[in-house]
């Protein structure tokens, strides 16, 4: 690998380990409880440090080696954080000292290689309304069109949309095909693509506010009229507090026309929730139109499929035991279809 790809390497996975210890969650709540006054969007170092210091502490009795100190970590981890120098040696102290999962440390790790099959994605808000030109401008012509759209969403323990899976078949409207784009808000973390895929073509762009973009290259140019099948994975950082009800939705956007969408909600066993609906929204801004009760089966998951969907917003919204019911109008998921 050249010096400037290890770079780039290095730098993307610090952007993803800073949102992963930004992520409402344990990973954060381990550093924030040596912080007495936590800011919002802000890692305090020396709070990570007590944290990677006591992993090496309990990792030394073992070894019957010496205690470490939290302010001997301080260069080190800033060094990891701003991706100056994330070595191999920092990024597996900081997997273990967090536990992350085998998915997210799998993620840093071809993240730091330099893999071209995964972007970081970060920021807080919804796509917001007057963005719409900004996408059309950074977009241009259409070259393909949505034949099939497939969502699957997973709701994790801590009450918030933690990963989809997308299954996306598209056909070429005109000769020589080869990428589509991926528009996302901010909600989305990570995407990382798959069968289907070759790779992403360049680095996430903002095309307007909090409104982000990058490419999906084909594993095969098109030429009108054929299709191909693609795969993409989003992971997600939902920053509010779940009395907030963009916190309890998912919704999907379409601007033009899909012929077939099937979409799959499943909830972690432990939090399920108390009344789930399914419903359209009048706009992205707009509020539910229309709604109707939807219940869970035996494995904690809803279904719903539709012929076809055009210039609409639908999806899934839902209230905790914990949480009292209020009108969802937030925006939470938008691709160009």
């Amino acid at each position: 690998m050249s010096d400037a790809a290890s770079r780039a390497g290095q730098r993307a996975a610090a952007e993803y380990l800073r949102q992963l210890l930004l992520k409402p969650g344990s990973y954060r709540e381990a550093w924030q409880q040596h912080v007495v006054r936590p800011r919002d969007g802000v890692i305090n170092q020396m709070a990570v440090s007590e944290v990677l210091a006591a992993h090496l502490r309990s990792e030394s009795v073992r070894a019957s080696n010496g205690p470490v100190a939290p302010y001997q970590l301080r260069e080190i981890i800033a060094d990891a954080l701003s991706g100056r120098q994330l070595s191999q040696q920092s990024l597996q102290l900081f997997i273990d000292a967090f536990g992350f999962t085998d998915d997210e440390a799998s993620r840093l790790w071809r993240l730091r290689s330099g893999a071209t099959t995964i972007r970081v994605l970060a920021g807080t808000q919804a796509m917001p309304s007057h963005a719409a030109h900004g996408v059309s401008h950074a977009l241009g012509p259409r070259r393909h069109q949505t034949v099939s759209l497939h969502d699957r969403v997973w709701v994790g323990a801590d009450g918030r949309i933690e990963r989809s899976h997308v299954m996306q078949v598209v056909e070429a409207t005109e000769n020589g095909v080869d990428r589509i784009p991926f528009i996302s808000d901010t909600s989305v973390l990570t995407i990382e693509v798959g069968m289907g895929c070759r790779e992403l073509a360049s680095a996430v762009r903002q095309v307007a506010d909090d409104v982000f973009m990058t490419e999906i290259v084909l594993s095969k140019t098109l030429q009108l009229g054929e299709t191909a099948a693609v795969e993409y994975f989003l992971t997600y950082r939902f920053p509010g507090e779940l009395t907030d009800p963009a916190e309890r939705q998912f919704r999907r956007a379409v601007m033009n026309q899909v012929s077939g969408y099937d979409v799959v909600i499943c909830f972690h066993p432990d939090r399920l929730p108390t009344n789930l609906w399914w419903a359209t929204w009048e706009g992205v801004d707009g509020a539910v139109q229309n709604q109707e009760p939807v219940s869970l089966d035996s494995q904690h998951s809803a279904h719903r499929f539709l012929q076809s969907l055009e210039r609409t917003v639908a999806g899934f919204y839902w209230t905790w035991p914990d949480v009292e019911a209020s009108e969802v109008s937030d925006f939470r998921d938008e691709v160009r279809q």
